[in-house]
């Protein structure tokens, strides 16, 4: 009787008492390659000025963001919650170093300028000129 290929190898495997069957154990997970931006490394913020000195703005255009107070609000200039400053006109934006005055009594002020009391502490400040009025006005009523 005649053994066809397949029979004579699946005997020669039972003589040599190994396995019929072997099994292959693939990765369950890949290899982790390089990220940019892991876990626990939120992304920026992106704080800073958003508009520089001479550019017109509109009413409540972001001027500056920011965490710690680094620009101040100066004349038609808004401070968010946040620190945000924001324009409260139409106008032309101007940027000025000037001297601070704050007040001593706030625990605020003493905590971030302590030991400056008798120093002059100069800021940026941002201002809002408003435009020019269109100059065309129409009598309403004489007095």
């Amino acid at each position: 009787m005649s053994l066809t290929i397949l029979q004579k190898l699946s005997l020669q495997c039972l003589k040599a008492e190994q396995p019929l069957l072997t099994t292959v154990r693939n990765a369950s997970k890949k290899t982790g390659g390089s990220t940019r931006n892991k876990k626990g490394h939120p992304r920026p913020k992106h704080r800073g000025w958003r508009v520089l000195d001479g550019h017109y703005v509109s009413e409540g255009t972001i001027l500056a963001t920011q965490l710690t107070t680094r620009f101040h609000p100066g004349l038609n200039v808004g401070f968010g919650r946040n620190g945000t400053l924001f324009a409260m006109e139409h106008g032309r934006v101007i940027m000025s170093c000037e001297p601070l005055d704050p007040n001593w009594e706030h625990s605020w002020v003493q905590r971030n300028y302590a030991g400056r009391q008798d120093q002059t502490i100069y800021k940026k400040f941002y201002n809002v000129i408003p435009e020019k009025q269109h100059q065309r006005f129409r009598l309403v009523e004489e007095i």
